[in-house]
């Protein structure tokens, strides 16, 4: 579908001014997500979102967000509507001006599914793990750096915690986190808030200061085969799954040669990490989280601690099989629970009841495989940021322990392992 404005609705903006009255005090409060001097949209506290788009030339205008909305059209030609309950966190939401969807001008945008949508945050009541605190604050750094294996200059951005710059000679492990499929790299900072919830869970005491690094994933096409390999009966649907999971691989091929070859002896060599794969994790959502898995899996030399939000385990309906599955690798269930300090999976409930009993049916098949497996489950939420931000705080605070059997999280216990890590 097209998205660009018409040139009758840039007109309409720009008769208007863009600018809105002073809404009914029953409309709630500006979004956090608009941009400087907006009104609307609005959240109330039902977190139903209220619209105002000036559009005097339009014969139709809605909202698409949770569904689409109709907007109804006053007489100086503002269109105005008001959403049911939206599920607090962040969503994308578009307009659609005479059937053509574009973003909304009020709001601040966000790369996702591979162009620029407006975005909105509905508050969460009771609940600030990812909100701005008066607590010390790292930084997120861009770094560009040239990449051998894809011949190209790329771009990272790069959490460091707080105190970083203030202890020069503190060292600190490094968890790799990826976006999903039609973002980048700034979706983690932008829609996610990873800095916020790291920051946080720090000054929780419930998180070892840790590096994270965000990189763009999107080399090679993300596929899945097509024809009779895709479409197996079930009775083959073991060799089914393993020819997805082969697709993927190929798919993630290019990537995989970035992130080993060149993203992190570039990390590595630019920042204070702890250079070894027991300091080391990799996570990601949705198709990050398949790359978490395809990447990580084949370099446990590498990486001790592997995550996957809404992604990971692969395969048709949660089909895993030890001696086929990722290469193999957890045939050996004793071997691979040795090495592997922790291998998790989460999922929304509202995912879909495909999607969901296809991850926790992954989850058991692996467990069934003496295969040590942690599974988080957040509770009413389907394939969106809110999954992804309650799983990167539930997933951060087990990662870099001395111990991962033990629920000791005190101060004095990640002192001593600082102490094993050089963050003297």
């Amino acid at each position: 579908m097209n998205r660009t404005f018409p040139t009758a609705v840039i007109l309409s903006f720009a008769l208007c001014g863009f600018s809105f009255a002073e809404p009914p005090s029953d409309e709630g409060k500006p979004a956090s997500s608009n941009v400087p001097g907006q009104a609307y949209p609005k959240i109330d506290a039902e977190g139903r979102a209220a619209f105002r788009i000036p559009a005097p030339q339009a014969a139709k205008v809605q909202v698409r967000i949770d569904r689409t909305y109709d907007l109804t059209k006053d007489e100086k030609g503002v269109w105005t509507g008001v959403t049911g309950p939206l599920v607090p966190g962040f969503h994308y939401y578009s307009l659609l001006i005479d059937g053509v969807e574009t973003a909304d001008p009020a709001s601040e945008t966000y790369f996702g599914s591979k162009w620029m949508h407006a975005g909105i945050e509905v508050p969460e009541k009771g609940v600030d793990f990812y909100d701005v605190k008066n607590v010390p604050h790292g930084e997120v750094r861009q770094k560009l750096y040239f990449s051998k294996t894809a011949n190209a200059w790329r771009r990272c951005f790069v959490y460091t915690p707080p105190k970083y710059d203030a202890c020069p000679t503190a060292q600190y492990p490094v968890l790799y986190l990826q976006h999903g499929w039609g973002e980048d790299e700034r979706g983690w900072v932008t829609q996610g808030r990873v800095n916020l919830i790291i920051d946080n869970l720090i000054a929780e005491g419930k998180c070892v200061p840790m590096i994270v690094v965000i990189d763009n994933g999107n080399i090679g096409e993300f596929r899945r085969p097509q024809g009779k390999d895709a479409n197996k009966k079930p009775a083959d649907a073991k060799a089914a799954s393993a020819a997805i999971e082969a697709g993927l691989a190929e798919s993630f091929r290019p990537f995989e040669k970035v992130v080993i070859e060149d993203l992190i002896p570039t990390i590595d060599s630019t920042y204070r990490t702890v250079p070894d794969r027991e300091h080391r994790a990799m996570a990601g959502l949705s198709m990050g989280g398949m790359q978490t898995y395809v990447i990580a899996l084949k370099h446990l030399d590498a990486f001790a601690y592997i995550g996957g939000f809404s992604g990971g385990g692969i395969g048709i309906d949660g089909e895993f099989d030890p001696k086929i599955s990722h290469g193999g690798v957890m045939a050996d269930a004793e071997a691979f629970n040795k090495q592997v300090r922790l291998l998790w999976l989460s999922v929304g409930t509202a995912e879909g009841p495909k999607f969901y009993e296809g991850l926790k049916k992954y989850r058991d098949a692996v467990e069934k495989a003496g295969v040590k497996i942690k599974f988080y489950e957040s509770p009413g939420t389907a394939h969106e940021w809110l999954t992804w931000r309650r799983s990167l705080h539930e997933f951060a605070p087990l990662l870099f322990r001395c111990d991962d059997s033990s629920s000791d999280n005190s101060p004095a216990s990640r002192r001593e392992h600082r102490r094993g890590t050089g963050n003297r």
